[in-house]
């Protein structure tokens, strides 16, 4: 076996092309890891027994949020339970953990959205996000239907939709391909219809501008490279399982499909890792 790389996990960078172009980034270093031309080959990741939390660097038993310390993960902003739950935002309150961090990532341009990834979701992204985000959680088709200027505004209309549809991925009917096929824009027009009163409410009080309809916007349709679905999903775990092996049968969402199991490689950010093929 070549060692292809060694270093912390990182989530997969991501490039919409078609199929989504995957690369691998370890530590800080320059050189990725091009995950698609490893498609049909046997690959082995084996967990070292150290993590290091992205942030500081400090050693730690466990990563607390995809990667980091237990003391960076109480104070850095982007740990705060409002990123999860967003119609929480308490930076008005003057509570915020970084002032400065959130006038940067949660006062800027939000997108509600609608996605397929195991069927009908609504979510929310930084408008700069797009389409990373829905990549990210494996969709196969998504549509922008709604623009506001913070992260807190978006987080009220997505509990709007939240009534009517999914806010969350099935993630093992995404891995296998159980994805049934949608008109989102058709889907659209159904939601803004069923919500049209408290989205006025919210204008109400936020101002008439504060939502801002997406009609011109296109469908966004995603392929990912994927040469087989797995009928039966089984999870890796590198706490429980220190390598990981198999032919590497496709690649979704942030998981490697193997004929032996998946990974979430999001999930073990921080883990100091090797990777040969």
């Amino acid at each position: 076996m070549e060692l292809l790389g060694k270093g912390a996990l990182r989530k997969m960078e991501v490039a919409l092309e078609s199929p989504v172009q995957y690369r691998l980034r370890l530590d800080d270093a320059e050189q990725t890891i091009d995950m698609n031309a490893l498609l049909g080959q046997p690959i082995t990741l084996r967990y070292e027994g150290a993590i290091n939390c992205l942030h500081c660097g400090r050693k730690t038993k466990k990563s607390f949020n995809q990667g980091f310390c237990y003391p960076c993960f109480t104070r850095l902003p982007q740990c705060d339970s409002c990123i999860v739950k967003p119609e929480k935002c308490h930076f008005h309150e003057g509570t915020c953990r970084d002032p400065a961090w959130g006038e940067r990532n949660c006062f800027a341009p939000h997108i509600v959205y609608l996605a397929n990834s195991s069927g009908l979701k609504v979510g929310i992204t930084r408008r700069q996000q797009i389409p990373t985000r829905w990549i990210d959680q494996g969709a196969v088709m998504a549509l922008p239907i709604l623009e506001v200027d913070n992260r807190l505004h978006s987080g009220l209309l997505e509990q709007v939709f939240a009534a009517h549809v999914n806010d969350k991925t099935n993630w093992r009917a995404m891995l296998k391909g159980e994805v049934p096929e949608l008109d989102l824009k058709a889907e659209r027009d159904r939601l803004l219809e069923l919500c049209a009163e408290p989205i006025s409410v919210l204008r109400q009080e936020h101002g008439a501008d504060a939502i801002r309809e997406l009609p011109e916007q296109a469908q966004v349709d995603i392929e990912f490279p994927v040469l087989q679905h797995p009928t039966k999903v089984s999870t890796f775990n590198f706490d429980k399982q220190p390598e990981v092996a198999g032919t590497l049968l496709g690649i979704k969402g942030q998981y490697l499909i193997l004929d032996t199991g998946v990974i979430n490689i999001r999930k073990f950010g921080a883990y100091q890792v090797s990777i040969f093929a």
